[in-house]
């Protein structure tokens, strides 16, 4: 094989509890082959998942090894059967509603509305990253937040601070949040990784392709689902020396941040050869703009049956973690999944 990096695509995918096959991070979805992919020769390889786990090459083993590791709990969640994180913005600017939530007076019911609806976590966001936006100040990020945060702290479900800033994180935490997600993937500012890994907190890195305000300037990629995979595998690589345990970390290919309508796809489709990085995945599909490209649904809030139907995608490719808007839906459409695959009420 050499010394050069290759990759582990899993295919053919089924579910069980036991059999043939390796098991994707421990879960139900199983998958029967991989496609051995080499950068360096440029080849793809079909391979059985028996042939693979008898291979001596240590590139192999240990690739199999992290696609299929069980993955550690997530802030007290058992990631074992998926969870859903409802998006509760707290901007006047946001892609997905036009900032309904913009005062926090409005935020916190529609936040305790998607816990009961069943958002295992609660997403608090006060800086719009959509395509164009502009970046705000902390003290405008953190009067929109703190007191989200505040008042749903201690209700049992747990908060995520969706934040690129450090000062910032460390206030939420003090406010009561027990995650950090970063669309920059702790690389927007050089303390954020101490920071993260100072606060002892999980973290969601999120691939991201330039800043917002111009991500979307026709973005280019070698092969968008291997170049996505290796900025992903360097950042968690450099959380880690930084101090954050890789059982905490969690990684997001960051669907629509950078990524062209087909990019899009391409990482949808190929989202079980991010298994591969070793960590825990979230996919962050609500509402997005390649959805109405497909349905012709051209307002945002009335994209609810595609973002649940691309979240059922990643379901069956393994993934633990969603980020969404439609909790209510979603949640019904997991239930209906889960009760099909169990024959069973879930």
């Amino acid at each position: 094989m050499g010394a050069h990096q290759v990759y582990l695509r899993p295919l053919h995918f089924h579910e069980g509890t036991g059999g043939a096959g390796g098991s994707l991070a421990g879960g139900p979805v199983r998958f029967s082959h991989i496609e051995l992919i080499s950068r360096a020769e440029e080849s793809r390889t079909l391979m059985s998942y028996e042939d693979a786990a008898a291979s001596r090459e240590t590139a192999i083993r240990e690739g199999l090894a992290a696609l299929e590791e069980t993955r550690a709990p997530l802030a007290g969640l058992d990631l074992s059967a998926p969870k859903i994180m409802g998006i509760v913005n707290v901007t006047p600017d946001s892609f997905s509603g036009g900032g309904e939530f913009h005062d926090h007076a409005d935020a916190i019911p529609q936040a305790v509305q998607a816990a009961e609806d069943g958002a295992h976590i609660l997403d608090i966001g006060g800086e719009s990253t959509r395509p164009g936006s502009d970046p705000v100040d902390e003290d405008t990020e953190c009067a929109r937040i703190l007191p989200v945060i505040e008042a749903l702290a201690g209700r049992g479900t747990p908060i995520s601070c969706d934040t690129r800033k450090p000062s910032v994180m460390r206030k939420a935490m003090a406010a009561g949040a027990h995650i950090i997600n970063d669309i920059s993937s702790l690389t927007h500012h050089p303390d954020a990784r101490a920071t993260a890994a100072e606060l002892a907190a999980p973290v969601i890195l999120m691939h991201s392709k330039g800043e917002p305000k111009v991500m979307q300037d026709a973005p280019a990629y070698d092969d968008v689902c291997l170049d996505v995979f290796d900025e992903l595998s360097a950042n968690i690589e450099a959380c880690v020396a930084a101090g954050i345990p890789r059982a905490r970390i969690v990684a997001d290919p960051g669907i629509g941040f950078g990524k062209t309508f087909t990019h899009n796809l391409e990482l949808i489709n190929d989202l079980a050869l991010f298994h591969g990085l070793g960590v825990a995945l979230m996919l962050g599909v609500s509402r997005k703009g390649f959805l109405g490209a497909l349905t012709g649904v051209t307002e945002a809030r009335a994209r609810a049956v595609g973002s649940v139907s691309a979240a059922l995608s990643g379901l069956a490719r393994g993934v633990q973690l969603y980020r969404v808007h439609d909790v209510k839906q979603t949640a019904e459409a997991f239930a209906v999944w889960e009760g099909i695959r169990q024959r069973q009420v879930p």
